[in-house]
């Protein structure tokens, strides 16, 4: 450890980038990755998804992160869910390099510096304040991606190679442009003057980028939409959120100090530079959430500027915890990071409780919704669409399985993922709604019900939970659920 070679240092974060998978788990296809492993497969094979594309393809026209993954399936000729995990354990390594070139400035000690990196490591599935966001999600997402590549623009603006900066910026816009704002403000903030007391006017222009978004009127289906996400609305956040919101802050403030005290300046300037973001995005995420005539900018969660705080924070934290306590007790490092990272592995179970911690290409799925979807895919054409009810992702034993992402078939709009899109692209509102209060009393359906569904909108099939629906055909059906063709 103490031998700085760039091959020891490579292999140290070659194993805490493996220990971090582990302790966090692997769960493609959950969550957001209805959104975006469905493009990455779309791209791949374009006669999928022919009836709801537009629920993935239109919020992913800024970025190129669908493109990025499926031309590397094209060039390496992997099987996707290969090539997706390849592409996951790579972000965790770029991120952690990049808490390693940032720790490398902020403290002199190797082994502060390695328990920096190794606090983030096993924290990277931390929830964020009232974010609804992790450091790192548990697949493959675009955020994680250009975060590691902000990291790695903080690094560039701390060692003065500015250009450097502005590619790693400019690439972490192209792969997720409302996180890679974020990144331009803090890094407007880092870079300035060192001395003076008041920034210069294009600093600020800069910092202020996450403010500017284009206007959209919204219209009683996006407000629907809108309000069955609580973290949009500030006004429902918990007590424990808010202490989640400043208390970093104070923290801030003490590591700041820390550092002056200790002649650290770097630490001191981190410190500062990012108290000084997070009171102004703070600011920002007021004006554009609480008017309601800025309703329009709520999707763009300006409180996701805590993502980044919070990473920093964690890093510097953990710093500070190998500088001063640590050291090279190596007893100490297992008291404390083989708790912590048993917590983190334990929540990881309590979260996804039906699916197996570590989901790896090929394996046989377990989970009785995969294992239905896994047949759809396999034994249904390709130009068939389902209905699974708007709230599927929440039924018992579902764990947040994207029926669209495991399946690659087309579905009705659900509430779980597709009303997010919906209120980031506004004129699919309408169509969400339609789609979902058509799906209203799911549980009670019967054949009737799922035949207006065909007639309304084409379905042809459904997937229902045991015991099903007198009268329907089921050709595959396990102990949890059916699918039913409607005729």
């Amino acid at each position: 450890m103490k031998d700085n070679s760039a091959r020891k240092i490579l292999l140290a974060l070659s194993a805490l980038t493996l220990l971090a998978f582990l302790v966090q788990g692997y769960h493609p296809g959950v969550e957001d990755d209805a959104v975006y492993l469905s493009a990455i497969q779309r791209d791949l094979h374009p006669d999928l998804y022919p009836h709801d594309f537009e629920f993935f393809a239109l919020q992913l026209q800024a970025t190129v992160f669908d493109n990025l993954v499926a031309g590397s399936v094209r060039l390496s000729r992997l099987p996707v869910s290969v090539a997706v995990l390849a592409w996951h354990l790579l972000t965790i390594f770029l991120t952690l390099w990049g808490c390693w070139r940032i720790s490398c400035h902020c403290f002199p000690e190797w082994y502060a510096r390695w328990a920096a990196v190794t606090t983030v490591a096993v924290l990277l599935t931390l929830p964020v304040a009232g974010t609804a966001l992790y450091l790192v999600d548990q697949y493959l997402h675009p955020r994680a991606l250009a975060t590691a590549c902000i990291l790695a623009a903080i690094a560039a603006a701390l060692e003065k190679k500015h250009w450097i900066m502005a590619v790693c910026l400019a690439a972490a816009g192209l792969i997720h442009p409302i996180m890679a704002s974020f990144g331009v403000s803090y890094c407007a903030f880092l870079l300035w003057p060192w001395r003076t007391g008041r920034p210069p006017a294009p600093v600020l222009m800069l910092a202020a980028i996450p403010m500017g978004w284009i206007f959209e009127p919204t219209s009683p289906a996006w407000q629907q939409a809108a309000h069955t996400r609580d973290y949009f609305y500030l006004s429902a956040w918990h007590w424990y959120e808010w202490i989640g919101v400043f208390a970093p802050l104070l923290l801030l403030e003490w590591f700041r100090r820390l550092g002056r005290r200790g002649s650290l300046p770097t630490l001191a300037q981190v410190s500062s530079r990012l108290l000084l973001y997070g009171l102004f995005q703070f600011a920002v995420a007021l004006i554009l959430v609480l008017p309601p005539s800025l309703d329009r900018f709520k999707p763009l969660q300006p409180m996701r500027y805590l993502h980044l705080l919070y990473l920093i924070m964690f890093l510097l934290a953990g710093g500070l915890v190998g500088q001063r306590i640590l050291r090279t007790h190596w007893v100490r490092w297992l008291l404390l990071f083989v708790p912590l990272s048993a917590g983190m592995f334990l929540a990881q179970r309590q979260t996804f409780p039906d699916l197996p911690h570590l989901e790896l290409p090929g394996a046989k799925p377990r989970n009785r919704w995969r294992q239905a979807f896994t047949w759809v895919r396999q034994d249904t054409r390709r130009d068939s669409l389902f209905a699974l009810g708007a709230y599927y992702m929440q039924r018992p034993g579902e764990d947040a399985q994207s029926f669209r992402a495991r399946a690659e078939r087309s579905v009705l709009a659900d509430v779980g993922k597709d009303a997010v899109v919906a209120t980031q692209v506004p004129r699919l509102a309408p169509r969400w709604q339609a789609e979902v209060q058509a799906q209203s009393g799911w549980e009670h359906f019967q054949k009737a019900d799922f035949d207006r569904l065909h007639a309304q909108f084409g379905v042809n099939w459904v997937i229902l939970e045991q015991p099903g629906v007198v009268g329907l055909r089921c050709p595959y059906q396990n102990d949890r659920v059916l699918v039913c063709r409607i005729d």
